[in-house]
């Protein structure tokens, strides 16, 4: 399940997404326009920030933009920066592997099978998903 915090790092890059890349927005106006709580957004910029994700600019006219073109940025990104792998159990993970404790024969498990599947399926959809990709289908419904 996709948690809350998940969906704020979402919807605040998809805000950036929309924004001109060259002009940083304020947090304020970021957490305003994507009704995000701005004490809780600090924190998720800063880990889209060290993720390489955002670029901070301080001063008067500081703020965050994106740190890369919207299309070369993906909800799987995102999700990964925020909530880690993206598979629902370890053993099946690319990047957090760990053998389930409970787990007789990994080669014949069935849950591992469903699961590989399913982080297989999850991987391709958000990793082909960029928010370049989600802003124009906003724009196309308008």
């Amino acid at each position: 399940m996709l948690t809350q915090r998940s969906r704020y790092a979402l919807r605040a890059m998809l805000l950036l997404a929309r924004t001109d890349r060259e002009v940083p927005l304020p947090l304020s106006r970021i957490a305003q326009e994507a009704v995000v709580p701005r004490k809780f957004l600090e924190i998720i910029f800063g880990d889209l920030k060290q993720a390489g994700l955002v670029v901070a600019h301080r001063g008067k006219t500081g703020g965050y933009r994106l740190a890369r073109p919207p299309h070369l940025i993906s909800f799987g990104d995102i999700i990964r920066v925020i909530e880690g792998p993206l598979a629902l159990v370890p053993c099946v993970s690319r990047t957090a592997y760990r053998r389930c404790a409970d787990c007789a024969d990994e080669a014949t498990c069935a849950i591992r099978r469903a699961m590989l599947v399913v982080r297989d399926d999850t991987t391709r959809i958000l990793d082909g998903t960029s928010l370049a990709d989600s802003v124009a289908e906003d724009l196309a419904a308008a």
